[in-house]
């Protein structure tokens, strides 16, 4: 490990100006200690250097995030072996003669505590390389306040080298969530709109009215599907059936494009079943939609169960909180209150019904989404 120690002007310029200065500025400001691992600043405060972070450790108050590093986009850059399967065990599952595997796509990420991670990196990936290889530098989307689709552009955006910029759906309410926040850390520009003009996002006059030209932005829908998204979910679906293929593929549903991909894929050799988190039976419709624009609407092996989503999109009972705390004890990994505790709340359920036949094996898919549960806990206790 090689260490320096900086005189006092230039350390006291770093901690003044590395917290808050932009990417560009922090390189700069960093270029005079490329290949250190450790800068001192003073005798209280470090600069650790690695992979990915930048680290400022005061050794009394603590460490803290400053930045990360924006390493050579690649293809390597966005290929990680495939993510694990992990089977689950419990009294109700040996009663119903059931195996139950899940897919750790939760696990499909650059570092623990990612929020491009799962179906995220999924449906990003090829846009991602999209944006680079058409030469934009920008990428812009869509969500609402918490949403799990901003955080993991921002992320991607700012680990890759692009700028990017999110339209909020919503007025600005400070202090920010820890999505929001999280996001404007990593270089994102918040842009926020009413309600009643988010409607009109798909319209050409939108972004102009903005002050942004639609042509130097690479756009993402909203949740991030689009026939890339399918391409990328299509590879989850060739991991899951890499070997003995299940007897059914469960996953959370919210745009939709998770189980297009998975069922354009899959060719009739297993049925999937989305569990909607949100309220009503238009994603039936949607999924539909995305299979015959990408010419799989011959692909009929799927269906959408629309009775688990306690109320709708970010709805919840005491009984899900309940059913998520104790999974995350007997199981040992965390399920969100957004989509997968719903997912699994929803397939323990129909198993105690004998929904299943014995003998089955289904594979759920944990898309992921544990960035949220923060501004979950933020907004509800």
């Amino acid at each position: 490990m090689c260490f320096v120690r900086c005189g006092r002007s230039t350390g006291k310029r770093l901690r003044r100006k590395l917290p808050s200065a932009d990417q560009r500025l922090r390189r700069k400001l960093l270029r005079q200690f490329i290949g250190i691992d450790v800068i001192c600043l003073g005798s209280k405060n470090f600069i650790f250097k690695t992979n990915s972070f930048l680290i400022l450790k005061n050794q009394a108050r603590g460490s803290k995030l400053i930045a990360r590093s924006s390493p050579r986009f690649t293809i390597d850059t966005l290929e990680r072996p495939a993510s694990p399967v992990q089977e689950i065990r419990g009294g109700a599952l040996d009663a119903a003669g059931l195996r139950l595997l899940v897919k750790r796509d939760d696990l499909l990420r650059w570092e623990e505590g990612s929020a491009f991670c799962g179906n995220k990196w999924r449906k990003l990936k090829y846009n991602l390389l999209a944006a680079h290889s058409q030469g934009f530098r920008r990428l812009l989307s869509f969500g609402g306040a918490y949403s799990n689709h901003l955080a993991a552009v921002a992320e991607a955006a700012h680990v890759l080298g692009f700028e990017s910029i999110g339209i909020v759906r919503g007025e600005a309410t400070p202090p920010l969530n820890p999505t929001l926040q999280r996001a404007q850390e990593q270089g994102m520009q918040l842009l926020y709109v009413s309600r009643e003009t988010y409607r009109e996002k798909t319209e050409a006059g939108f972004l102009p009215a903005l002050g942004i030209q639609p042509a130097a932005c690479y756009v993402i829908p909203e949740g991030g599907t689009n026939s890339l998204a399918l391409a990328g979910c299509r590879e989850l679906a060739a991991e899951i059936t890499a070997f003995d293929p299940p007897d059914c593929i469960a996953v959370a549903c919210g745009t939709g494009g998770t189980l297009a991909g998975l069922v354009s894929s899959l060719e009739g050799r297993c049925p999937a079943l989305g569990f909607s988190a949100l309220k009503g039976d238009f994603l039936q419709e949607e999924v539909r939609r995305l299979l015959a624009e990408n010419g799989y609407a011959h692909c009929d092996n799927w269906a959408i169960n629309t009775e688990y989503h306690f109320g709708g999109y970010a709805k919840w009972r005491p009984e899900l909180l309940d059913f998520m705390q104790q999974f995350k004890a007997d199981q040992g990994f965390a399920l969100d209150p957004i989509y997968t505790g719903k997912l699994f709340y929803g397939l323990f359920d129909l198993i105690k019904k004998g929904h299943f036949p014995r003998g089955a094996t289904v594979m759920a898919v944990h898309t992921g989404g544990l960035q949220g549960v923060a501004g979950f806990e933020q907004r509800y206790g």
